[in-house]
């Protein structure tokens, strides 16, 4: 079984990026790789619980994030200074991430097989 860490740079509706990351994430998971997703930069907009995608046409894969506990993707980390630079808090996301910095997000990069960008 493979290690793989989906890392989420982008903010989401801006492009596919975002949403083909969550899709891959649950995909590999399904095939039984070991999964963890990791938010940095823009890409906490991800989690955010306030979106309204429709109203750009876009459709809602937002709310697909809650699957992640279901497809058992774990660790789910949020870099603490992307939450600090958007003045955003753990309570301001959809998805209970656990909060890190970026020595922890490293070490966490460090131990996986692989490392995908979106």
């Amino acid at each position: 079984m493979k290690q793989i860490a989906v890392i989420f740079r982008t903010a989401p509706h801006r492009n596919g990026k975002a949403r083909e990351g969550l899709e891959f994430a649950l995909l590999a998971a399904n095939l039984d790789q070991q999964v963890s997703l990791i938010f940095l930069d823009e890409g906490i907009f991800n989690l955010l619980a306030a979106q309204q995608p429709e109203l750009i046409g876009n459709k809602d894969y937002i709310a697909s994030f809650k699957a992640v506990d279901f497809y058992d993707i774990e660790p789910v980390l949020v870099a603490e200074e992307a939450l600090a630079k958007f003045s955003l808090t753990q309570a301001d996301l959809l998805y209970p991430a656990s909060v890190s910095n970026a020595a922890s997000i490293q070490q966490h990069l460090q131990s996986v097989d692989e490392v995908l960008v979106f």
